[in-house]
């Protein structure tokens, strides 16, 4: 790993660690984050492996105590807590994005198939979690962590199919 590949990942990293905590706080527990926006905007652009370290290395800042998880929580209690099971989700999200978008040459179906992959994982690691943490069903859990999240997730999916292609020709060898 050279001195380039590991400041664009710090570079990611920060990215992530800027927009993540803006959050709109619902009853759910769950709260409406643009870390699921800026993940898999950042794996449209660059390649899986710098994508999925630089969540992993958000994962570790929040773990350590950078406040940096949605609503500007961090440490233990936050990665473990009821929503840890989505914060570790975003890691097969980073990877799915921009492992699929890759495969298809940076192209839209590659792009849409990574995201909505991506997405289910991360809803199904989420959702599973929110179950085995408050020993709930999975009916209502569900409408705690999938229903009320699907259509901003869609006008997310739409927004980075849009800025990205536009975003990684303005980079383009420049990062």
């Amino acid at each position: 790993m050279n001195i380039k590949y590991m400041s664009k990942c710090a570079l990611l990293c920060a990215l992530i660690c800027v927009l993540a905590p803006l959050s709109i706080p619902l009853s759910t527990l769950v709260p409406i984050s643009l870390a699921t926006f800026v993940i898999m905007l950042i794996g449209t652009i660059f390649d899986y492996k710098l994508s999925t370290i630089a969540v992993c290395l958000y994962l570790l800042m929040g773990f350590v105590g950078v406040p940096v998880f949605a609503g500007y929580e961090s440490g233990p209690t936050a990665l473990f807590g009821v929503t840890g099971g989505f914060l570790f989700g975003y890691i097969p999200l980073a990877f799915c994005t921009a492992f699929l978008t890759s495969r298809r040459q940076y192209k839209l179906r590659g792009m849409l198939e990574g995201m909505i992959i991506g997405t289910v994982i991360l809803y199904l690691i989420g959702t599973i979690w929110f179950m085995v943490y408050l020993n709930t069903t999975i009916d209502k859990a569900l409408m705690a962590c999938v229903i009320p999240f699907l259509l901003g997730d869609f006008i997310k999916i739409f927004m980075v199919c849009v800025i990205s292609p536009k975003l990684k020709k303005a980079i383009g060898d420049k990062l």
